[in-house]
C-alpha cells in the first residue's frame, strides 16, 4: 500500500523491490543528492549485517551513500552490489584514486520461511532498481520491499504468527524533522501507543500475549522454531548535522521505540539493528530533542508496519 508519508526535508529517498511469489524483498534508503553521515546501534544478539564497522565513530569513513534493509537472511547481503553499481554509475562514493567506492551498510531479516520459498533471495538487480527508483514521497508500506515476507508474534510458534511489514513515519517539531523506516519481523507482539496488542501471536478469540505465555508455569513450548528468525531493522533520519558520536546516541535513544512497541524485544533470538542518518553539514539541534523526535517517529513506523500488512489476520497456508 502507499503510505503517503513525505520524507521531504530529510535529504533521503527510499525505494522498494519485492518478489511476492518468493516472499522476499529489499528496501534502499539513500541520500537524495549526496552522502549522509551514518551511525548504528545493535540491540539483538542474532544480527546479520554488512559494513557495520564503517559506522563506528573511530572509523576513517565519515559518510555513507545508502543503507540497505533486505530479506534473504545472510544471502540477502549480496544484493548490496546492486546499490553499489547504481552509485558508481552516478559517481557517488568515497573518493578512491580514479574512481569511487560507494559505502552501503546493510542489515537483514530472516524471511526464508514460512511466507515464501527458501531459495528466493533478493538480488543485486532488485537493489539496483530500488536505488534508481527511490522517491521522497508516497513510500509503500506493509507487505512490500524488505517487509514482503516479514512476520510477527512467532513466540507462540510460527503457526500462530501474523504478517509483519515495512512502516514509515515522519515527525516535525518547529524546524526539526525526524523520519523512520522500519522492517518489523519480530519474535514478540506489536503494541499501539496505549499498550494494546495489535499484531502478534494469535490465540482463540484474540492474542496470546507472548510475555504472559513465556512466563506461564512450565515455560515456553518450543524456542527452536524461533531461533535466528526474528529481526526488526530500521533507519531513523534527522535534518540536523551531528557528529558520529551524537548520531550514534540518536540510534541508541531511538531503541526506546522498540521497547515501547514490541514485547519482548532484543532477545537472544532477535537481530535488531537501528541505523541513523543526518546531513554532513548544516544547522544543528538540541541532542535530547533530536533523540526524542526520532524515537517518536520510529514508534509510529512500527505500528504502521503491521497495520499495513497484507493478510494481517494470519499467514496464508497456516492456521487462522
Amino acid at each position: 500500500m502507499s503510505g503517503g508519508v513525505d520524507f521531504g526535508g530529510l535529504g533521503v529517498a527510499i525505494g522498494h523491490a519485492s518478489d511476492e511469489a518468493g516472499g522476499t524483498g529489499l528496501t534502499v534508503v539513500r541520500g537524495l543528492d549526496g552522502p549522509r553521515r551514518g551511525a548504528a546501534h545493535v540491540i539483538g544478539r542474532a544480527s546479520g549485517t554488512r559494513e557495520l564497522h564503517v559506522l563506528d565513530p573511530e572509523h576513517l569513513v565519515d559518510r555513507v551513500d545508502a543503507i540497505l534493509l533486505t530479506g534473504g537472511s545472510a544471502y540477502g547481503l549480496d544484493a548490496a552490489a546492486g546499490v553499489m553499481k547504481w552509485m558508481e554509475e552516478d559517481g557517488r562514493g568515497f573518493p578512491a584514486g580514479p574512481g569511487v567506492v560507494p559505502i552501503v551498510p546493510a542489515a537483514v531479516i530472516y524471511d526464508l520461511t514460512p511466507c515464501g520459498r527458501f531459495d528466493s533471495r533478493p538480488t543485486a538487480e532488485m537493489a539496483y532498481t530500488a536505488c534508481r527508483d527511490a522517491t521522497v514521497t508516497n513510500i509503500g508500506e506493509g507487505s512490500i520491499g524488505a517487509g514482503t515476507g516479514a512476520t510477527v508474534g512467532k513466540g507462540g510458534g510460527i503457526e500462530r504468527a501474523m504478517k509483519g511489514g515495512v512502516g514509515c513515519a515522519v515527525e516535525r517539531a518547529g524546524g526539526l524533522v525526524a523520519g523512520a523506516v522500519t522492517v518489523v519481523n519480530a519474535f514478540g507482539d506489536v503494541r499501539d501507543g496505549a499498550g494494546q496488542i495489535i499484531a502478534g501471536a494469535r490465540a482463540e478469540g484474540g492474542f496470546a500475549d507472548t510475555i504472559r505465555w513465556l512466563t506461564l508455569p512450565g515455560g515456553p513450548r518450543r524456542f527452536s522454531d524461533a531461533q535466528g528468525r526474528n529481526t526488526t531493522i530500521s533507519v531513523v533520519m534527522v535534518n540536523v548535522a551531528m557528529d558520529k558520536v551524537a548520531l550514534t546516541q540518536v540510534a541508541r535513544a531511538a531503541s526506546a521505540a522498540y521497547y515501547q512497541r514490541i514485547t519482548p524485544v532484543g532477545t537472544a533470538f532477535d537481530g535488531d539493528v537501528i541505523f541513523a542518518l543526518c546531513p554532513l553539514t548544516g544547522p544543528t539541534g538540541t541532542p535530547l530533542g533530536v533523540e526524542a523526535l526520532a524515537s517518536r517517529a520510529l514508534a509510529s513506523a512500527i505500528e504502521r508496519a503491521v497495520r499495513s500488512a497484507k493478510g494481517r489476520d494470519g499467514i496464508p497456508g497456516l492456521a487462522d
